[in-house]
């Protein structure tokens, strides 16, 4: 029988995904906690928390507790991180205390930071290493971070885009900014509702940007039917919206993301943008999955862009490659602060 020892955690504002060596992916399930009120008691975690967003009775909350990548409420972090332990560590939880690499923002204080290790230690961890996003999002992605020359990466999460240079197994430089799926489907509904004068909520505007969010107009648009109440009645009433409504949605927050970038370039090594130039910008997390992104990229910063393979998975794919080669990072990359 295996026993669990290491977990990789990719801690993010919309989903938490949890990678175990040997067995990969665990779970892959939203980094909500419903809790009722009174006694602020954790009812559900997860999946079955998120169902329960916009349904539930006023003594029930489902509460996101990282806000913009970083641990808004302790209490309701450490519940969350030993219902992901408990549940990829299984019956042995009691017995085993296991390793954990967890995913961090770039931009996270020494204090944020101590938050992070102590709740993953009282949920449950026997050691708990800390890595920043955007290199695990980079090893995921299969980018050789050590190697002396520089890639580029932009992990676009639920609630933080992190844009960095990467070279020689650190970050040169990067930024970090809270625009990001989140900040996505909320424009898409402040669209919605200027438009068309109709309220839809947080899951139905989720659901447009799966569907057919676009980063670019193009020639063939695709279009989704959504539901909403319209404002004038209060009445239900259904639209059909296209793709390229939607990319006009999306525009403001993408040329955003768009500048951060352009800042990372004006601070990085000449010879280290050459080899971007080169080789062009990789694309991570939920956010890659827009259509048209690497095109969107293409025309405002003149380099090529391209998605990597899972983007939704690369953080935590870096997790495990790090937790498949504990000691050799622990000497490097781990004690980088």
């Amino acid at each position: 029988m295996i026993f669990t020892t290491k977990i990789g955690i990719d801690l993010g504002t919309a989903n938490t995904v949890v990678f175990v060596p040997k067995k990969g992916f665990v779970i892959n399930e939203p980094t909500i906690v419903a809790l009722s009120v009174p006694e602020n008691k954790v009812l559900a975690v997860g999946r079955e928390a998120k169902e329960m967003i916009g349904k539930t009775p006023s003594d029930i909350i489902a509460y996101k507790p990282l806000k913009d990548g970083v641990i808004a409420d302790y209490y309701i972090t450490k519940a969350l991180l030993k219902y992901f332990i408990s549940k990829a560590v299984g019956s042995l939880g009691a017995i085993i205390k296991p390793d954990v690499v967890i995913s961090v923002p770039a931009g996270i204080t020494q204090t944020e930071k101590r938050a992070v290790i102590n709740a993953a230690m009282e949920a449950g961890a026997k050691e708990a290493h800390i890595v920043k996003e955007p290199i695990l999002a980079a090893i995921g992605a299969g980018i050789p971070i050590n190697s002396h020359s520089g890639n580029m990466i932009i992990n676009i999460g639920g609630g933080t885009s992190e844009v960095a240079v990467v070279s020689l197994g650190g970050i040169v430089s990067w930024a970090s900014l809270r625009v990001a799926g989140n900040k996505f489907d909320q424009a898409i509904s402040d669209y919605i509702k200027k438009k068309y004068s109709l309220f839809i909520g947080e899951q139905s505007a989720e659901n447009v940007k799966i569907a057919i969010s676009s980063a670019t107009s193009s020639r063939n648009k695709r279009e989704y039917q959504i539901r909403g109440r319209d404002s004038s009645t209060g009445l239900p009433k259904d639209i059909l919206i296209n793709s390229n409504e939607i990319a006009e949605a999306l525009h403001p927050q993408l040329v955003e993301i768009a500048s951060a970038v352009q800042r990372v370039f004006n601070e990085t090594p000449p010879e280290l943008v050459a080899d971007i130039m080169e080789k062009g910008i990789v694309l991570s997390g939920g956010g890659a999955h827009i259509e048209n992104l690497p095109i969107f990229f293409k025309k405002s910063l003149g380099v090529n862009a391209f998605v990597a393979e899972e983007p939704l998975f690369c953080v935590a794919k870096g997790t495990g490659i790090i937790l498949n080669h504990l000691d050799v990072y622990k000497r490097t990359l781990l004690n980088k602060k």
